[in-house]
């Protein structure tokens, strides 16, 4: 991890020293072993629970690894999500375990909602803090987030990452719960949600409030780009009533 030894700036270097400690430098060095990394080189974004840093694999292709912090204000945030998840019952109290039950229910989530066919960056592996996922960008820069890209149809962006709502509560049964113009990457002209770790199952009992968070941000926003908006209780009415492709009511 050599890449990790070149001179920092002291942002930088305090950003090293909330991430990379002793056990998160192990779980690195497991992963080099195992092959699944070859370098850590540098951050590509911080967010509140963890850190992404550009990386390549054994084959020296890009990849991301997400270091999640495993400090008390961290384990607070989340706490909430995991101990309301019906997957992860029993897992509570422990600020240890909480934090790694957070980093497997954001690789759950990030493959279930994969295998429904929804835009995330493909999950690979995940140990203690450290998720390994699919790179979002190309060698001079990561994907930039929806909040800074100039939309030519925002109409269309729009309808985009609504049907990621909606999709993903009928067909991957998730609901994100902290969506926003902030946690959606747009490459090639396509957005790709991140940030996954919250998202709930369907049948949470807090489900349909999330839901209806995640259609007012979108709405918010996309409003103020100049979209056509659909209505929050149309969309909220179509994502947990909705109708199939025959156009049946769903059961």
């Amino acid at each position: 991890m050599d890449a990790l030894k070149t001179n920092k700036t002291g942002d930088e270097r305090q950003t090293d020293g909330e991430v990379f400690d002793r056990k998160t430098l192990m779980t690195i060095y497991e992963f080099m072993k195992g092959g699944h990394i070859d370098t850590v080189q540098y951050p590509v974004s911080t967010g509140k629970e963890g850190n992404v840093f550009f990386a390549t694999d054994g084959d020296g292709g890009p990849i991301a690894i997400k270091i999640f912090r495993t400090s008390t204000a961290t384990f607070k945030r989340v706490a909430k999500y995991i101990e309301g998840d019906p997957r992860f019952k029993g897992v509570a109290g422990n600020r240890w375990k909480l934090i790694y039950a957070w980093v497997n229910k954001e690789y759950r989530n990030l493959q279930r909602y994969a295998e429904a066919g929804l835009p995330v960056p493909e999950p690979f592996a995940f140990d203690q803090n450290c998720l390994l996922m699919e790179y979002i960008g190309d060698e001079t820069r990561p994907a930039p987030q929806l909040k800074d890209v100039e939309l030519d149809d925002p109409t269309e962006m729009y309808d985009e990452v609504l049907s990621f709502i909606i999709d993903g509560w009928k067909d991957a049964h998730l609901v994100h719960g902290d969506l926003s113009e902030y946690n959606v990457l747009v490459w090639e002209g396509q957005p790709i949600m991140i940030d996954c770790g919250q998202a709930m199952t369907s049948d949470f009992f807090n489900a349909k409030d999330l839901l209806i968070r995640d259609i007012t941000n979108i709405n918010r926003f996309f409003r103020n780009r100049g979209a056509d908006i659909i209505e929050l209780e149309k969309v909220v009415e179509e994502t947990i009533n909705g109708t199939d492709d025959d156009g049946e009511e769903e059961e």
